[in-house]
């Protein structure tokens, strides 16, 4: 083999290597430009994952914001309801308490209100001997039918009269004086407790009406308010 022969030989082997290794890097560079993809394909899914994880933690934050919102405009809505109703209720019972203080206005009828009360604290406590309280301005009224109602008391109870002291020391408060006083008052009535004065029966009008307005209460709601 000559000289051209070799030479020639070389150069086929020099092509044979030169495009083996072009191939090996085209196929090198396919493989990766593929993995490129890939991964980029996989970090893009990734990316779009987190966005959407984090579109559904905002969501449902916003969602329970809106539902915490809405349940304190609610309640809200509920309080000033109810606040309306007691305003409606309690304004009731202060036009009712104006109205006690009319009650003694007329003495006649007050008078003998003022009997029944004393006849039936006696009935309630069904004590021999009683200590009573009224209003200063009640005393000559409590005084004058003290007797007429010890004697009511005993028919009714089958029993002797009972020793009745009225308090001339210690007063239940006076009627109110009008305006926006915060002093305590007494619309009327009397107090009537046992002597060693466990035993206490208050039968003001005061006394009277919320025991009333109480007992009445769910009814009052209901047929006012609905």
């Amino acid at each position: 083999m000559n000289d051209a022969d070799v030479s020639k030989q070389i150069q086929q082997m020099v092509r044979f290597i030169r495009q083996e290794a072009e191939e090996k890097a085209k196929e090198i560079s396919v493989s990766a430009e593929e993995e490129f993809n890939i991964e980029k394909l996989q970090l893009v899914e990734a990316e779009k994952k987190k966005i959407r994880q984090e579109y559904d933690r905002k969501a449902k934050q916003m969602d329970v914001k809106k539902k915490i919102e809405y349940s304190m405009q609610l309640n809200a809505s509920r309080i000033k309801v109810l606040q309306a109703q007691d305003d409606i209720v309690n304004s009731m019972k202060e036009s009712a308490g104006k109205d006690l203080l009319k009650v003694a206005n007329d003495k006649k009828a007050y008078k003998n209100l003022i009997k029944d009360l004393i006849v039936q604290s006696l009935l309630r406590l069904k004590e021999p001997a009683v200590l009573l309280r009224c209003r200063e301005v009640d005393k000559k009224v409590v005084e004058s039918v003290l007797e007429e109602a010890k004697r009511a008391y005993a028919d009714k109870a089958k029993v002797s009269a009972p020793k009745v002291t009225v308090d001339g020391r210690v007063f239940l408060p006076p009627p109110p004086k009008g305006g926006d006083s915060h002093e305590s008052y007494c619309s009327g009535g009397v107090v009537v407790a046992s002597q060693d004065g466990k035993i206490v029966c208050e039968n003001t009008l005061d006394a009277r009406l919320d025991v009333v307005y109480r007992q009445k209460l769910p009814e009052i709601r209901k047929r006012l308010l609905g």
